[in-house]
């Protein structure tokens, strides 16, 4: 580890890394499966239907997931049990506590690209913070294994603040550059959020899909010549139940079991639209205003990726006009919604291409409710 006990830093973005699924599950796909769970149920429930006693669950359709959504894809790590309508969940076979964690082996993936690409060794990194919204379990921490299976000799803790976890995680390297308690910190995102997805509700079984995300932040003064200077990061939580998941180990039921469809994901749809749009929109126009960084002169939004009209609004408010894909791109219709990842996959997919000095936004916002800003600036 790095000797950091005489430092003050300024951070920056070193550089980002991906992992992405081999597997995807396209709607017309996904709709084939859900369908047929839909009819095998309301066949084995037609005398209670009949008789009114039951509901009959309705059909889904690829025109009502991409108008709900903008989703036309997601990758997942198993693919087969998902789209089996005995099971729609993901299934892998249970590793030995000897064995590296599945989700500890996509971060590692990702990890190793941001330092690869960035052109670091372990032995250079002082901390691995693994943040995200779905844990494989309480402890040890996904981060110390991380940290382990890497070879980094220095701390490593989890920190979940659901979607907004990636954003929060910058900040919180950011924070141990600036006090000097560290010059290289991973903030790693894995996020299988196919495992906490109901798979057979209409509402959302077409939302999430599966990623692994990492991001190098480190002081200028130890960075490559290209980089990206983080010019200022908000964090911000306000406290609501239109997002929530029940699922832990003090209550730990399945929806097929006694505990009910809410120790899955569960949202509010309509109420989150309404509540987290001005709230992160306004958040960002105010937080640039204290770094004295004209909004409209943003020049790419990389924003969450979970919902296209929630992206279309926010940045319209942002830059007073409707974005374009440039301004703000997607990668939702491939990717699906990846909780704390998404607007990191955006950020690493799309930022090659501008120019020293162009000024953009990473930003994401979710349950809790939680929404995080990192405004940074194109260096070499």
């Amino acid at each position: 580890m790095n000797d950091t006990s005489s430092m003050t830093g300024r951070p920056v973005i070193s550089s980002t890394g991906l992992f992405t699924p081999e597997e995807s599950i396209t709607n017309e796909e996904l709709v084939a499966s859900f369908n047929e769970y839909v009819q095998r149920h309301n066949a084995e429930h037609a005398d209670a239907i009949a008789a009114g006693e039951m509901e009959p669950l309705a059909e889904s359709s690829v025109g009502f997931i991409e108008k709900a959504s903008g989703i036309k894809a997601r990758h997942v790590m198993a693919k087969e049990p998902i789209l089996d309508p005995d099971i729609m969940a993901p299934r892998w076979p249970q590793r030995s506590n000897d064995e590296l964690s599945i989700l500890a082996e996509i971060g590692v993936k990702a990890a190793k690209q941001a330092l690869e690409r960035a052109g670091r060794k372990p032995e250079d990194v002082d901390a691995v913070l693994c943040a995200a919204s779905n844990m494989e379990r309480p402890y040890p921490a996904m981060a110390i294994e991380i940290q382990q299976a890497l070879g980094i000799d220095g701390f490593g803790f989890d920190m979940n603040v659901a979607c907004s976890s990636a954003t929060f995680g910058i900040q919180t390297a950011a924070d141990y550059i600036r006090a000097g308690n560290a010059k290289s910190v991973l903030v790693v995102s894995p996020e299988i959020t196919s495992g906490h997805l109901n798979w057979r509700d209409r509402d959302s079984h077409f939302i999430f899909g599966d990623v692994a995300t990492a991001v190098l932040v480190e002081d200028a003064a130890v960075a490559p010549e290209k980089h990206w200077d983080i010019l200022g990061t908000k964090l911000k939580t306000v406290f609501s139940n239109n997002i929530r998941n029940n699922f832990g180990f003090l209550n730990r039921a399945y929806p097929e079991d006694a505990g009910g469809p809410d120790k899955l994901f569960v949202q509010e749809g309509r109420k989150v639209f309404k509540e987290v749009v001005p709230m992160v929109a306004q958040m960002i126009v105010d937080e640039a205003e204290r770094l004295d960084i004209e909004p409209q002169g943003l020049r790419r939004l990389w924003l969450h990726q979970a919902n296209t009209g929630m992206n279309r609004l926010i940045a319209h408010r942002v830059l007073g006009h409707e974005a374009n894909e440039d301004e703000s791109p997607t990668v939702l219709d491939t990717y699906g919604n990846t909780s704390s990842a998404g607007s990191i996959i955006a950020f690493h997919l799309h930022s090659e291409d501008l120019k020293e000095g162009d000024t953009g936004l990473i930003c994401s916002f979710g349950a809790g409710y939680s929404a995080g800003t990192v405004f940074v600036r194109k260096h070499g």
